[in-house]
């Protein structure tokens, strides 16, 4: 199992760019908390979902926003494809 389920790259301090791939470990997409706000942009996603504590499941549409607040848990379930996203970390 490797450390992320996810490929990242850097663009700037606070702006990051991931890249959920189709073949990735459904059992590496847990539930987790971040240390940081953050707002999620949805550049490509073929029927991946966000699901956030005590919340239905909502399916993330290209070009769709969401924010996460710091310390609220959540996790991706897994579509068809890849999913590639821009995360946006506030208080950076």
């Amino acid at each position: 199992m490797s450390s992320y389920p996810f490929n990242q790259k850097k663009l700037s301090k606070n702006i990051l760019i991931r890249e959920f791939k189709e073949g990735c470990d459904v059992d590496e997409l847990i539930w987790h908390r971040d240390s940081k706000d953050r707002l999620i942009f949805v550049v490509e996603s073929n029927g991946w979902c966000l699901q956030k504590d005590n919340e239905l499941p909502i399916l993330l549409e290209d070009g769709s926003q969401h924010f996460i607040k710091a310390r609220d848990w959540h996790r991706v379930i897994k579509g068809d494809g890849r999913l590639l996203v821009i995360v946006r970390e506030k208080n950076a």
